[in-house]
C-alpha cells in the first residue's frame, strides 16, 4: 500500500495528527507523575478534542484566508458580497487539491493569453511596418513628380503630361490601398452584410475569365475548365463578393504566370452541402515556408517583384475574409517551378 504523501494531507488530517501527538504526550506526562489510568484517559480525551477543534479551526481560517487572496487575485473579486459568497459557498467546498488545479488552470490560461498577446503585438508591428512601406511608395512618387512639375517641368510640354499621368497612377494606387483597407476592416467587423443568393459558380468564373481576357492576351495566357468540371453547379453565396474573390485569384494568376501559360478552373461537388472551387496556374510557385502566411495583409513572397507587378498586397487577405464570412476557408497548394492552386468551398444550393 502506497504511503500517504505529506503534500496531499488535508487540514483535518493535519489537525488530527497534531492533536493526537499532543494528547499522547500529555497522557505520558500524566502517567509519569500520577500513574492513574482513569485520569490519563480523561486528560487524553479533553486534550485530543480541544486540540483537534482549535487547530482545525485556526488552520482552516489561516489556509482559506490565503486561498481567498489567491481567488481574489485570480478572479479580481472586490465587492463585499462576492467575497462573502466565496467565503461561505465556494471556499469551504474546495479542497487544497481543487484549489491547486484552479491555480494551475489559471496559470495556463494566463500563459496562453500572454503568448497570444505577444503574437498579436508582433503581427501589429509587422502590419504597421508593411502599411508604412505600401503607403510610402505612392506618396514619395507623387511628391517627386509634383516637386519636379513645380520646379519648372510644368511648362515643359514634353514631360508635364507624362508626369501628370504617372502621378495619377500613383494616386489611383493609393486610393485602391485605402479602399482595400476599408473593405477588410468592414469584413472583420461584420459591417458588410452578405446578400446571399443562388447562382452558378461556373458562370461566375466565366465572367471573370471574360473580364481579364485582355490582360491574359498580353501574355498569351489561355483560360480553361478542367475536364469534367464544366457542368454548372449552383451555390448559395453573395455573388458580388465571390466575384471579387474570383477576380483577385485570376488577376494574381495572370501576374505571376509565364508567357504562353494556362490558367485553369475546376469546380467539384464535395457532398450534398458543399461545392469546391479552385484556380490553378503554372507560374513560379510558392516556397513551403511562405504558405502559412500567404493570406496575411501585405505579406509578399518576393517584395521587389510584387512591387513591379503592382497591387496593394491585400488581395489574398480580402479573399480569406470573404470566404470566412461565408463560413468556409480558403487554402493553397503550391510547389516551386510547377505552380499554385487556390481553392475554397461554398454551400451548395438546395433544389
Amino acid at each position: 500500500m502506497q504511503a500517504t504523501n505529506s503534500k496531499t494531507l488535508s487540514p483535518r488530517t493535519i489537525a488530527l495528527i497534531i492533536a493526537l501527538v499532543i494528547s499522547v504526550v500529555n497522557v505520558l506526562l500524566n502517567l509519569w507523575y500520577e500513574r492513574n489510568w482513569i485520569a490519563a484517559l480523561v486528560v487524553f480525551t479533553i486534550t485530543f478534542f480541544t486540540s483537534f477543534f482549535l487547530i482545525y479551526y485556526y488552520l482552516n481560517q489561516f489556509i482559506y484566508r490565503k486561498i481567498k487572496l489567491i481567488y481574489k487575485f485570480i478572479y479580481q473579486t472586490k465587492a463585499t458580497r462576492r467575497e462573502a459568497f466565496f467565503n461561505q459557498s465556494v471556499l469551504p467546498k474546495k479542497s487544497i487539491d481543487e484549489v491547486n488545479k484552479d491555480v494551475e488552470k489559471w496559470a495556463i490560461e494566463k500563459r496562453t493569453e500572454i503568448e497570444t498577446l505577444q503574437k498579436t503585438e508582433k503581427f501589429r508591428k509587422e502590419f504597421l511596418m508593411n502599411l508604412a512601406h505600401e503607403l510610402r511608395t505612392p506618396i514619395f512618387t507623387i511628391q517627386g513628380y509634383v516637386e519636379t512639375l513645380l520646379g519648372g517641368a510644368l511648362h515643359d510640354d514634353e514631360v508635364n503630361e507624362k508626369f501628370l499621368h504617372n502621378t495619377s497612377r500613383s494616386v489611383e494606387r493609393l486610393a485602391n490601398l485605402v479602399n482595400d483597407l476599408d473593405h477588410i476592416s468592414k469584413l472583420e467587423s461584420d459591417r458588410m452584410p452578405l446578400n446571399v443568393e443562388k447562382f452558378s459558380i461556373q458562370e461566375l468564373v466565366k465572367e471573370s475569365f471574360e473580364d481579364f481576357s485582355i490582360k491574359a492576351k498580353e501574355k498569351n495566357i489561355t483560360f480553361e475548365f478542367k475536364k469534367g468540371t464544366e457542368r454548372g453547379l449552383m451555390v448559395m453565396a453573395d455573388k458580388d463578393k465571390i466575384k471579387q474573390v474570383m477576380d483577385n485569384l485570376i488577376e494574381n494568376a495572370i501576374k505571376y504566370s509565364r508567357q504562353n501559360a494556362t490558367i485553369s478552373a475546376a469546380i467539384y461537388s464535395v457532398d450534398d452541402r458543399s461545392i469546391y472551387t479552385e484556380i490553378s496556374d503554372n507560374g513560379p510557385g510558392i516556397a513551403a515556408e511562405h504558405l502559412p502566411r500567404i493570406f496575411e495583409r501585405f505579406y509578399r513572397v518576393d517584395r521587389s517583384r510584387s512591387n513591379k507587378l503592382g497591387g496593394t498586397g491585400l488581395g489574398l487577405a480580402i479573399v480569406k475574409h470573404i470566404i470566412e464570412a461565408h463560413g468556409h476557408t480558403v487554402n493553397v497548394r503550391s510547389k516551386q517551378g510547377i505552380g499554385s492552386t487556390f481553392g475554397f468551398t461554398l454551400y451548395a444550393a438546395t433544389n
